[in-house]
């Protein structure tokens, strides 16, 4: 049961991270998915932590940032 909760945690944590990273950037959710390649419901639910996205996905919305996808994961799960 521990498993599950870590990976809702941090599925939760990441999408704050990306959300943090997007509204600093003053890009909307439209935005980073035009820049992104990602429809912008996924990435709704993503900031969420309703998604367990892959790592094609989250390298895409690394470039739509303009960060690498080290960068994203900065502070996620410490």
């Amino acid at each position: 049961m521990k498993r599950i909760n870590e990976e809702i945690d941090a599925n939760y944590e990441l999408g704050k991270r990306i959300q943090y990273l997007r509204v600093s950037r003053k890009m909307s959710q439209e935005d980073l998915a035009l820049e992104s390649g990602v429809n912008k419901n996924y990435l709704s639910d993503l900031e969420r932590g309703c998604r367990n996205p892959t790592v094609k996905i989250l390298a895409k919305i690394a470039t739509g940032l303009g960060i690498s996808l080290s960068d994203l994961f900065k502070g996620v799960g410490n």
